[in-house]
């Protein structure tokens, strides 16, 4: 107990993260927990839960403090003045499911305050009998959408706090095992001396000196992953009317479909779940952009990809990589799924996930050289993102209530108009369509139509 604990120092790749964070909006991911209807927990459960809990994650009740020049990355270090109610607080809205939507949204674009850990939730009721939902929103250099998922598998119920016989569509008892609770360090622990700073900074050093050749042979993978080192390499337009700097709004639609139907659907062609949204994807902005009568050939979107399995509450952090995979906008779905398969081998493989060294050092020598900005505002390499997080296949349970639907969110500042950010949770697969809509005012439509394109290979 008396024991100080390691230093937890951010990695290169959250470094970059940091570095990078200039843009309109933050760059927070955030998570939209949407609970039974009518069957919500008060303030006060929630506190009363997440209180007992919350030092299953330590990075919670940590705040982010740079290191001094030449003593390495910065640290995470136990916040002293940590206070739960200053994370956790309560509203409501007028509408239903599309209001808390949008108060999600507004909440996942306003920054944190950085002296303080750099998360915040809110338990938001909708006044129309529209349900509840917990908005949990984090930077992302706290944790990537599998850290994120992580955290809360740490703060759901275990099995054995539910009580089965009560009524209503919260009985329901969660299929997982109870977590293991070992004995936590005294909070606060004091944070790390000048002099261990050092120390663990050159030892650090001297780690990555010795592992140089490997790190340039992880390199030279990490650029093939990006394509870049392709002899012939298929130029795609990767900018459209969608690609402009966009504000600091973002508003979000979204698309659900039962999951079994979906990879049912993904493994009859031979393909992968992403690779079917993908499709859907391409489709759904190809008829779009149709409609504002812009011709693409296809579209360039940017796939993240880690080289991590699922992982513990207590070893957070980002280690992604993105894979850029170009899409055709031809009409025929087939024919945008077999160029999608032609490139599946760069998004697996010894290699997968390589590509964050390359990009870490060129964001980051954009940003020391003031031009980051300028760089994203005006790239001309991908149209989109899209990400895609496996979830639990049972439903999560939070002070007793269960969370029956999940909406993630997730942050692209630049010129990308508009992103997608797919998570499979108890048997559904919820598709967030998040734009800026002063640059994509046909978000209904574009998720309209994506609706059905989605649909459309769900059943054929």
């Amino acid at each position: 107990m008396g024991r100080r604990p390691g230093i937890d120092r951010i990695s290169s790749n959250d470094l970059t993260l940091l570095a990078t964070d200039r843009g309109q909006v933050p760059m927070h991911m955030a998570a939209v927990l949407m609970f039974d209807a009518g069957a919500a927990p008060s303030l006060a459960e929630l506190t009363a839960a997440l209180g007992e809990r919350i030092a299953r994650v330590p990075r919670l009740r940590r705040r982010l403090v740079p290191s001094p020049p030449g003593f390495g990355r910065p640290v995470w270090v136990d916040d002293a003045a940590f206070s739960l109610p200053r994370h956790l607080s309560e509203g409501a809205v007028s509408g239903g499911r599309g209001d808390l939507l949008r108060e999600a949204a507004r909440l996942a674009c306003e920054r944190l305050p950085k002296d303080q850990p750099l998360w915040k939730a809110r338990l938001v009721r909708a006044a129309d009998g529209g349900g509840a939902a917990l908005v949990f929103v984090a930077h992302h250099v706290m944790a990537d959408g599998l850290g994120g998922l992580a955290v809360l598998s740490a703060l759901g119920d275990d099995r054995s706090e539910l009580d089965d016989d009560r009524p209503g569509p919260g009985a329901a008892p969660v299929l997982q095992a109870p977590l293991p609770t070992p004995p936590a360090p005294a909070f606060p622990q004091p944070g790390p001396t000048p002099r261990e700073l050092l120390a663990d900074a050159w030892r650090e050093r001297l780690r990555a000196l010795a592992n140089t050749p490997r790190a340039l042979a992880t390199a030279a993978r990490g650029l093939r992953e990006l394509g870049l080192t392709r002899r012939h390499r298929n130029h795609a337009e990767a900018t459209t009317s969608f690609n402009r700097p966009t504000g600091s709004i973002r508003s979000v639609r979204t698309v659900a479909l039962p999951l079994k139907e979906v990879l049912g659907a993904a493994h009859a062609r031979g393909c992968t779940l992403n690779d079917l949204v993908l499709v859907a994807v391409s489709g759904a902005l190809a008829s779009t952009l149709r409609s504002r009568g812009e011709a693409h050939r296809s579209f360039v979107v940017s796939v993240p990809i880690t080289p991590r399995g699922p992982r513990e509450a207590t070893a957070l952090g980002n280690i992604n990589g993105i894979v850029p995979t170009e899409v055709p906008a031809d009409p025929d779905p087939a024919v945008r799924l077999a160029r999608v398969l032609e490139q599946a081998g760069n998004r697996s493989g010894p290699s997968r996930g390589a590509s964050v060294g390359p990009l870490g050092v060129a964001f980051r020598a954009l940003a020391r050289a003031g031009v980051f900005q300028h760089f994203i505002d005006r790239q001309r390499l991908v149209t989109t993102f899209l990400t895609n997080v496996r979830g639990p296949a049972e439903p999560i349970h939070l002070a007793g209530h269960r969370i029956a639907s999940i909406v993630p969110i997730t942050m692209t500042p630049g010129n990308v108009g508009v992103c997608f950010a797919v998570l499979s949770y108890a048997g559904e697969l919820v598709v967030s369509v998040i734009a800026d809509p002063a640059v994509v005012p046909e978000q209904d439509e574009l998720t309209r139509i994506l609706a059905d394109e989605l649909d459309t290979l769900a059943k054929t």
